[in-house]
C-alpha cells in the first residue's frame, strides 16, 4: 500500500484503464490523491461517464477533481451523446461568439457529468505548416487572433465553473516534432518568445486562467540541455517571474517520450515540481505512477511540496465537486 504525506499524493494526477476505478487508483486516491483525469478508454455516453465520475467520488470518499482533453475537432474525449465541437481553428472562422458558445457548451456538458477540469485551450502560436501535433488545435498562426480567442474560452469556461489549463508553455507551435514520441529542440530566444509565443499566454492570465500546461520541449537559448517542463529558468523565471502566473502550473503527461525514455519518472516528477510545476500528470501506467508518488514522497523538498499543494488546493477549492 501506498504510505506517503497525503499534501505529497495531491501534487499528482492519474489515469486508469477501464470504465470503472481500478485497485491502485482506489489505493491511490485513499493515500491523498485528488485529481484524476479521464480518457476515452474511461467514457461513453454522457450517463455513462457520469456513472465513473460518481464511482471515483465514492471511492475517495471527498470532492475530487476529475479532469479531461476536451478540445474541439478530433482532439475530443467525450464523443458519444456530447455536442460535436470543431477544432479551434474552424471555431476562429466564426470569431469570438463562435468560441465563446463553444467554450460555453463544453463547460456545461462536463459540469453535467461530474468533471471540473479541461486541459483546454491550446494557445500555442500553429508557426510551422510540418508541427505533426499542434495543427488545427491551434486558433491560428497569428499570435493576436490566439490570445484573443484563448482569452474569450477561459472566460466563457471559468464562468460555468470549469477550470480552463492553457496549454503548451511556452510554445510548442513552431516545432516539427511531437513530443509524444520524441523531444522537440527549438533555438528561439527571448525576443522571438515575446513577439510570438508568449502573447497568448500573457492573455490567458490576464482573463484568470486556472492553470498552464508546460510543453516538453527544449528552448536551447533559454535553458540549454532542459526541457521547459523541467526548466526553473523557463517556469519560475518567464512564467512566474516575467508573466505574473499565479495559478496552477501543470506538466504535460511524463509518460511522454519526451521525458520517459530520457530519464528516471520518478525523477522527472521531482525535477518537474522542483522547477516549479504544480501539478505533476502521469496518466497510464501504474507502475510508473507508483514511482512518481513514492520518488516525491521520498526526494522532493518539502518547501516546495508546501507550495505546491497550496495552489492545488486552492484550485480544487473552486472546482472540485
Amino acid at each position: 500500500m501506498l504510505s506517503i504525506p497525503p499534501e505529497i499524493a495531491s501534487l499528482v494526477c492519474i489515469g486508469f484503464d477501464g470504465t470503472e476505478p481500478t485497485p491502485f487508483l482506489e489505493e491511490a486516491l485513499h493515500a491523498g490523491v485528488s485529481t484524476v483525469i479521464l480518457f476515452s478508454r474511461n467514457v461513453g455516453t454522457p450517463e455513462a461517464t457520469n456513472t465513473a465520475c460518481n464511482l471515483i467520488r465514492e471511492l475517495a470518499g471527498r470532492p475530487i477533481l476529475i479532469a479531461i482533453d476536451q478540445e474541439g475537432g478530433d482532439s475530443r474525449r467525450l464523443v458519444d451523446g456530447f455536442t460535436p465541437v470543431p477544432s479551434m481553428r474552424r471555431l476562429a472562422d466564426g470569431g469570438d461568439d463562435a468560441v465563446h458558445e463553444a467554450a460555453a457548451v463544453t463547460a456545461r456538458e462536463l459540469r453535467s457529468v461530474g468533471i471540473g477540469f479541461d486541459f483546454a485551450p491550446v494557445v500555442d502560436v500553429d508557426t510551422n505548416p510540418a508541427n505533426p501535433v499542434i495543427g488545427d488545435r491551434s486558433f491560428s498562426a497569428d499570435s493576436e487572433i490566439v490570445s484573443r480567442l484563448g482569452a474569450v474560452w477561459i472566460e466563457s469556461m471559468q464562468k460555468l465553473g470549469v477550470a480552463a489549463c492553457a496549454k503548451h508553455f511556452p510554445g510548442h507551435g513552431d516545432t516539427s516534432e511531437d513530443s509524444h514520441h520524441e523531444l522537440p529542440r527549438l533555438s528561439h530566444g527571448l525576443e522571438r518568445l515575446e513577439q510570438v509565443e508568449l502573447p497568448p499566454f500573457r492573455a490567458a492570465i490576464e482573463a484568470g486562467v486556472a492553470a498552464i500546461m508546460s510543453a516538453h520541449v527544449l528552448f536551447e537559448a533559454v535553458d540549454p540541455g532542459v526541457p521547459a517542463t523541467l526548466s526553473s529558468k523557463v517556469l519560475q523565471g518567464i512564467l512566474r517571474e516575467q508573466l505574473g502566473f499565479e495559478g496552477v502550473i501543470v506538466s504535460d503527461d511524463l509518460e511522454m517520450k519526451a521525458i520517459a525514455d530520457r530519464m528516471d519518472i520518478g525523477q522527472a516528477a521531482v525535477d518537474a515540481v522542483e522547477a516549479g510545476v504544480d501539478l505533476v500528470l502521469c496518466c497510464h501506467e501504474e507502475d510508473r505512477q507508483r514511482r512518481v508518488l513514492e520518488r516525491l514522497a521520498r526526494s522532493l523538498d518539502p518547501r516546495r511540496a508546501e507550495a505546491a499543494a497550496e495552489r492545488v488546493a486552492a484550485l480544487h477549492a473552486r472546482y472540485a465537486r
